[in-house]
C-alpha cells in the first residue's frame, strides 16, 4: 500500500483493496433516495439513487465525497458497501454515475448485477 494514499497500490496496474478504512458505517435513507457514508461521527459523503417501482432496479445516480475527504479511498469503500447490500437483496442496478462506471471497470465481480 501506498503510505501517502491509503487505499491506492503500491505497484502500478494493481487493483487497491476496496475497503482500507475501519470504524465505517453506512446508513440508507429511503425517503431520500441516498446512502450516506460516515466514519466514525464524521459525514463522508452519500451516493444518491432511484428505484423503478415497475421493475425493482436502482440507478446510482451520483457520489459525493466532502472534498476534505477526497482522494482517500471512501468512494470506492461507498460503492463496495452499496452494491454489497444490493446484491445481498437480489437488486439490478444501472450504474449511471460516472465514478460507478469506473468502479465497475476496476472491479468486474459485480459486473452480473447490471441490468441488461
Amino acid at each position: 500500500m501506498n503510505a501517502d494514499h491509503p487505499g491506492q497500490p503500491a505497484v502500478p496496474g494493481q487493483r487497491p483493496e476496496k475497503i482500507v478504512h475501519e470504524a465505517l458505517r453506512m446508513e440508507h435513507d429511503a425517503d431520500r433516495g441516498r446512502y450516506a457514508l460516515w466514519h466514525r461521527d464524521v459525514f463522508i459523503g452519500i451516493l444518491g439513487y432511484s428505484t423503478d417501482p415497475a421493475t425493482g432496479i436502482v440507478t446510482l445516480q451520483h457520489t459525493i465525497i466532502d472534498e476534505a475527504h477526497g482522494r482517500r479511498g471512501y468512494a470506492r469503500a461507498l460503492v463496495t458497501m452499496v452494491l454489497d447490500e444490493l446484491r445481498a437483496a437480489g437488486t439490478r442496478i444501472i450504474p449511471e454515475c460516472s465514478y460507478v462506471q469506473d468502479y465497475l471497470d476496476r472491479y468486474p465481480e459485480y459486473q452480473d448485477m447490471v441490468a441488461e
